[in-house]
């Protein structure tokens, strides 16, 4: 009896040491306080769960005529990671292509009402936000925005996930690398077409890529190729686009449809064209009177009002950028005029940025120029339009024949005459931006020069 109990003894140690030498090598990185870390999967659901299904693609009612028929079912998938900087505090990067986008502003606690923990994820440049409950790795609420009335779309998101919009996708029909000659309606929300450039990269089924137009580019584009179907999605925390297409491999065209949101959708159509382009961005808003000088006054955030032809900008080159703290391609072209400042040392250039905001209410807009001022740590003014109806805008800058774009730039010489206009901006996940930067440099010197011949 002593015997086998001196055995299970001697057992149990060995037993223990065992698991403890185990338990040496072995690192536990799923610690974790809140949410867990790692790949998420999220949807944002277009379309209202009554709309009816289709699941053999065709035509129905509901479809606002358009001439594609969408096989998504309005659902617009995206990736984002969660990251921990220390046992309690995570981010939430938002994974678009080539594109990281850090959001650290998050709160997360336990809601009372349902028992559940809660999370808010904020973009607070754009004055958006998530809200959702989670529970055993999935998120579900909705995604905010404020400057919409009762604007939202409902979220869910899983984790462990690292596909975007399938995880088995069938061989690719075509390779849909290159350059695609683009038109954008007429149908859905569209009356009249609008040009656009498709720019590509395709390496298996995975596509990546963005869309020119004459306004703008359409983001970090991630999608997939199955088969004759392609499916491309962004969600930055401004906009939420959705792509897909019916691709026709023998003669290399496309037709798909395009969402944003769920307030627009309309259809597009392409066709494989190396040497297609648009119109230049110098050349679609012009000045009314170029040989005059031109003046405006508008307001700051703190309420003080700043004039074009302040003793401040007298004499010097001007940039006067007109923005909506809403858009990414502003938020785009201002990350690069701070770029550009901190690079160049040059005393005889002025910047002023002139917003126009999707609030009616002054203090709203106001509150968001301020936002948007210190988020992005902007060393020069800026400035209160109104309205960002562009109608509206262009009463506000009545030296300009339209305002079509956000962003717009306008290069001011030294006499207040305005020498060039800007429109649009095709930013960093385009092939012109490296173009771009060039241009704009040789336009700056070129004003700099100005200042010279006029003294």
């Amino acid at each position: 009896m002593k015997k086998e109990y001196n055995v299970r003894i001697i057992s149990s140690l060995f037993i223990l040491s065992l698991l403890l030498t185990l338990s040496s090598c072995l690192r536990f990185e799923n610690t974790y306080s809140k949410i867990p870390p790692g790949p998420w999967r999220a949807i944002l659901q277009l379309d209202p769960s009554t709309v009816t299904p289709n699941p053999k693609g065709e035509p129905l009612e509901d479809k606002l005529n358009l001439s594609f028929d969408e096989v998504t079912n309005g659902e617009l998938p995206f990736n984002f990671e969660v990251e921990y900087t220390d046992d309690t505090t995570f981010q939430v990067v938002l994974l678009n292509g080539d594109e990281r986008i850090v959001s650290r502003d998050i709160s997360f606690g336990r809601s009372k009402s349902r028992a559940k923990d809660s999370i808010v994820i904020n973009f607070p440049i754009y004055d958006t936000y998530i809200v959702g409950l989670y529970e055993e790795g999935i998120i579900e609420g909705e995604w905010v925005v404020n400057y919409r009335e009762k604007y939202s779309i409902p979220f869910i998101a899983r984790f462990g996930m690292d596909y975007r919009f399938t995880q088995i996708p069938k061989p690719a029909a075509l390779d849909l690398t290159g350059t695609w000659e683009v038109t954008f309606g007429p149908g859905g929300d569209e009356s009249a077409p609008f040009a656009g450039i498709g720019e590509f990269v395709q390496e298996g089924n995975d596509l990546k890529g963005t869309f020119r137009t004459e306004t703008g580019d359409y983001r970090y584009l991630h999608g997939v190729v199955s088969d004759d179907k392609a499916y491309l999605s962004v969600f930055d925390g401004a906009h939420a686009f959705l792509f897909e297409a019916k691709i026709d491999a023998s003669a290399a065209t496309m037709v798909g449809s395009f969402r944003s949101g769920k307030h627009y959708r309309t259809v597009w159509q392409a066709s494989r064209n190396e040497e297609a382009t648009l119109t230049s961005p110098y050349q679609l808003t012009n000045v009314l009177d170029a040989g005059q000088p031109i003046d405006f006054a508008f307001i700051n955030p703190q309420g003080d009002s700043i004039r074009l032809s302040d003793p401040t900008f007298d004499g010097k080159a001007k940039l006067v950028q007109i923005f909506g703290t809403w858009c990414p391609n502003c938020r785009d072209e201002t990350q690069f005029l701070k770029q550009y400042l901190a690079a160049n040392d040059l005393p005889n250039l002025e910047v002023l940025c002139i917003g126009f905001l999707r609030y009616r209410k002054e203090e709203k807009s106001l509150a968001a120029l301020e936002r948007f001022k210190t988020q992005m740590d902007i060393p020069y003014p800026v400035l209160y339009g109104g309205y960002y109806d562009k109608a509206e805008a262009s009463a506000r800058l009545p030296m300009l024949n339209k305002i079509i774009s956000y962003p717009t730039l306008l290069l001011i010489d030294g006499e207040n005459r305005v020498r060039k206009v800007h429109t649009g901006f095709n930013g960093p996940a385009t092939s012109k931006y490296e173009e771009f930067k060039q241009e704009f440099d040789e336009s700056v010197q070129q004003l700099l020069e100005t200042l010279q011949a006029d003294s």
